[in-house]
């Protein structure tokens, strides 16, 4: 018996109280786990039965020559969790019914069931340091278009969130499409696009440039070669969930049901669904959850405004993010700031400053570029970004 298995599923099992058999069977199983904290043989289990109930010889055959898979017992523990949990329930509406309970207790049992533990044993982080190293380092993420980007922050990983931020109309959703378009290629699972800014049509279009590097005359003069050519390179990858108004719930299900590679979103700090007496911390809670989405899921970028203080600047900083305190930029594992200036000739040169960076990188990561700064021409005719 697996102590892992009873300490999640014990408090499951209801045994006929004048079964005396049964329920003394499981009491030695009780009893030795709880005394010894570990694995028990079934060599112990017979030991310790026979040496306390003599007299239960056939009950203990019988559990000896029991041979069940662990796909059945799966499957047997799950239908007593389930059966365990519609029984709290169906008690827990009675009460609320006569009064003694309310609707917000049935919605608190609700969210413990859904969030409820797999059955899977409980793993921890390997100790093998060459397997850390390729998971880390030598097996490569997700690689961006420009490579001084890579050289400053490498792949992404699962696990890895991070955000990018400009001023209005500063061309963060073109770098988006220049970036996530050469990323479709790099992976057979869609990346998952969640647009609340600016209309979606207008944004796929911005995909087709970016992954074809052309126009929109050039792009709508013969559009079955354009559609063919650009499914090849992307895979058909990129899909862009379009709505003004996208809750978490939905989010949430949508990740679940297409598990995918990359999640983008476009405003991060617009997703609807959490509640905060300061602003700060309503924000402060959407990004601790965008890094949860990471850890369960791909690799998350959201993407957010610079306040009045970014304005007319070429390297952004942390400072410069909007609405907040330090709720934001603590979540994030990496924050890249986009930058223009005003002056007349510039008006297509972007500044990229990487202010946090706690991402592993790749085997060609250059290490003194870790908070690094540099230059970039945004091309919008193409929606593509470029270094000089």
């Amino acid at each position: 018996m697996s102590i892992n298995y009873y300490n999640k599923y014990r408090h499951f099992i209801k045994i006929d109280k004048e079964d005396k058999e049964l329920n003394g069977l499981y009491n030695v199983l009780d009893d030795l786990i709880n005394q010894y904290k570990r694995d028990i043989t079934l060599d112990e289990f017979k030991l310790s039965a026979l040496t306390k109930f003599p007299d239960y010889e056939e009950q203990v055959r019988q559990v000896e020559v029991a041979n069940i898979g662990d796909d059945v017992l799966k499957d047997s523990i799950t239908q007593l969790v389930d059966r365990s949990q519609a029984r709290d329930l169906a008690i827990l509406c009675i009460d609320v019914t006569e009064g003694r309970k309310t609707i917000g207790d049935i919605m608190d049992f609700y969210t413990r069931f859904e969030t409820r533990e797999t059955l899977e044993e409980v793993e921890f982080v390997t100790d093998d340091l060459e397997m850390l190293y390729n998971e880390t380092v030598h097996k490569a993420g997700l690689r961006w278009r420009l490579p001084t980007l890579n050289k400053m922050m490498g792949s992404l990983r699962k696990g890895d969130f991070g955000f990018l931020f400009a001023r209005p109309e500063t061309g963060k959703t073109t770098f988006l499409a220049s970036e996530v378009t050469h990323m479709a290629a790099q992976t057979e699972r869609p990346i998952l696009w969640f647009n609340n800014e600016e209309q979606g049509m207008k944004v796929k279009v911005r995909c087709y440039q970016a992954t074809l590097g052309c126009n929109l005359a050039q792009l709508y003069t013969d559009r079955p070669r354009a559609y063919k050519e650009y499914m090849k390179r992307t895979k058909g990858n990129i899909k862009i969930f379009d709505s003004a108004s996208v809750n978490k719930r939905t989010i949430e299900a949508i990740c679940k049901e297409h598990e995918p590679a990359l999640i983008i979103f476009d405003q991060i700090d617009k997703v609807k669904g959490f509640n905060a007496d300061r602003e700060d911390l309503r924000l402060g809670s959407i990004y601790i959850w965008a890094r949860e989405l990471a850890k369960t899921y791909a690799p998350v970028i959201g993407v957010c405004q610079s306040d009045v203080t970014g304005e007319g600047k070429k390297y952004l900083d942390m400072g410069n993010v909007a609405n907040a305190k330090t709720s934001k930029q603590a979540e994030a594992d990496w924050i890249l700031g986009i930058g223009a200036i005003h002056d007349v000739g510039f008006e297509f040169m972007r500044y990229l400053h990487l202010s946090k960076n706690k991402l592993s990188g790749d085997e060609d990561t250059d290490p003194t570029l870790r908070h690094g700064k540099t230059e970039v021409i945004i091309h919008p005719d193409i929606a593509r970004y470029k270094e000089r």
